[in-house]
């Protein structure tokens, strides 16, 4: 039985060009990262980074022009993310509207509604946050209990989200919330786009094991937002969040997130490593190498207007595999080394050991993406 859809990635003309220009770009404009946060870097927030790598035209690169993109290759934009995740680049300020949020409203918004934010995503202005997760509902998304109900001009919103991602840093949240009352799992969900300074938005913060404030638990008491906060049709959320997630869950985000230990390993190595190192690293090469076939060939099938939900769900599960396993693969492997001097990978190497157990929770856990899978198979 075949398992995953595999659909070539042909890499655009243009794409040794473009990295270089981006490698120039970074050599530029990088800020002073500190060598841990250069992984996971793309939960990392720097909107003066964000709004440059916007005005070189690395945001919204997909977009129509007329909504303040590019009308780049899909493609194209693949290498870009490629490169600024391998560079550790502080991408959090646009990731999620760039990734999510502005192919949403491009697929599903109201024209009024893509000219309103469309342009200010690809500047790089709006930060944007994703209400999925709820309290006592793990990653059972269809588990939504917070409610939208109709009122005078709009509607009213009550509930909770959690783990929200920035959200203490978001102008605008795109949210999955319970229209239908009485409805149950994926009936009677719609999605809305709305401000978080509105009135009765409280967003209170979730420190990690780092003692980082990336998380948060968002309190919706009694908010009113406008008709038009409603994003393509109510009671359509499901459907519509479905496809969103594809495009969360394939990206070189998910195999990428811990490849700055990697690039320290390399540099420990040298030239000439002994047998063990060599043999570790050429294991983890070919594993991330696979990955990032698999990744680019969903980029491919998204590209062509495909929603490879089974595709995205095999590389988020697989992709945190291996960076989970990664940073306990590296430890284990230095043991007995003598780890003095080498400042940038210790730290490193602390924080994702720290981190990664959260990499298979976000965007749905690995239970949830192979049932999923399970389900795409017919094998449940």
């Amino acid at each position: 039985m075949q398992t995953f859809v595999y659909t070539p990635f042909v890499v655009p003309e243009c794409a040794p060009e473009l990295r270089v220009k981006l490698r120039e770009f970074l050599k530029a404009e990088m800020p002073d990262v500190p060598p841990a946060r250069k992984a996971n870097s793309w939960s990392v927030v720097d909107r003066d980074f964000s709004r440059a790598l916007a005005a070189a035209g690395y945001v919204g690169m997909v977009w129509p022009k007329q909504y303040g993109g590019h009308e780049r290759d899909p493609l194209e934009r693949y290498i870009v993310l490629e490169e600024l995740l391998a560079a550790g680049a502080p991408v959090g300020a646009h990731w999620v509207a760039d990734r999510q949020t502005g192919p949403l409203l491009l697929r599903y918004g109201t024209e009024a509604q893509r000219m309103q934010f469309l342009p200010s995503m690809a500047r790089a202005e709006l930060i944007a946050c994703i209400g999925l997760s709820e309290p006592g509902a793990g990653s059972d998304l269809a588990a939504v209990r917070t409610t939208a109900r109709r009122a005078a001009g709009g509607w009213r919103i009550n509930g909770q989200k959690v783990w929200t991602t920035n959200a203490h840093n978001a102008d605008y949240m795109l949210a999955l919330i319970r229209t239908a009352e009485g409805s149950q799992r994926q009936e009677g969900l719609s999605q809305f786009f709305f401000n978080m300074k509105l009135p009765g938005v409280t967003v209170r913060p979730i420190l990690n094991m780092a003692g980082e404030h990336d998380f948060n638990e968002v309190f919706f008491d009694n908010v009113e937002v406008p008709e038009d906060a409603l994003i393509g049709v109510e009671g359509a959320g499901w459907q519509q969040v479905t496809a969103e997630l594809a495009l969360e869950r394939s990206g070189p985000e998910r195999y990428l997130s811990s490849y700055a230990l990697l690039t320290h390993l390399l540099g420990l190595a040298g030239p000439e490593p002994g047998e063990l190192l060599r043999g570790k690293i050429g294991h983890l090469v070919a594993e991330l190498w696979t990955l990032r076939e698999m990744s680019m060939s969903t980029a491919a099938r998204l590209a062509a207007g495909e929603d490879p939900v089974i595709e995205a769900a095999i590389v988020k599960d697989l992709g945190n595999t291996f960076e989970q396993t990664l940073p306990q693969s590296v430890q284990s492997l230095l043991q007995d080394h003598d780890m003095e001097g080498q400042t940038a990978l210790n730290e490193t190497l602390g924080y994702l050991l720290q981190m990664a157990p959260s990499f298979s929770l976000r965007g749905g856990t690995r239970e949830i993406m192979r049932g999923i899978i399970a389900r795409g198979l017919g094998l449940r």
